[in-house]
């Protein structure tokens, strides 16, 4: 059987967001056992899982892929939307898109330290629209 729905997440300043009881809290009940799928419908944000206790780790992140994918490069042809535009999709690609989690005894398989993230890549906050596919 498999069970769909439409998560709408508020606006959230470019970094990198724990959702993960915002999730659970919107979803309610999960089968016992199963799988998640989490697919972002965006081109300028993405969706991993990564530590969940430590702030500095999304911090990190944060100054990690603003290394590896700067703004204002010189050959960048799209940025219709500002400096920020095409870096945004790029990383967006990095990250990805979706996510597919286990479903153990009515909970999220996370391990201890696993949260999900919804990583903001654009500068203005924007609302992100999150599928979900739970499969039982």
């Amino acid at each position: 059987m498999i069970r769909q729905e439409t998560i709408k997440l508020s606006p959230r300043k470019r970094g990198y967001h724990l959702i993960t009881n915002e999730l659970i809290a919107l979803l309610g009940p999960l089968p016992e056992t199963g799988l998640i799928n989490l697919f972002i419908k965006h081109t300028s944000a993405g969706l991993t899982i990564n530590e969940n206790a430590d702030p500095t780790v999304r911090e990190d992140f944060e100054s990690i892929i603003n290394m590896i994918v700067p703004e204002n490069l010189p050959f960048l042809k799209h940025d219709i939307e500002g400096p920020d535009d095409m870096p945004a999709h790029i990383k967006s690609s990095l990250m990805g898109a979706s996510l597919t989690i286990p479903i153990t005894n009515g909970s999220l398989a996370l391990g201890t330290w696993q949260g999900i993230y919804l990583c903001e890549f654009r500068d203005h906050p924007r609302s992100r629209t999150i599928l979900v596919s739970i499969y039982s």
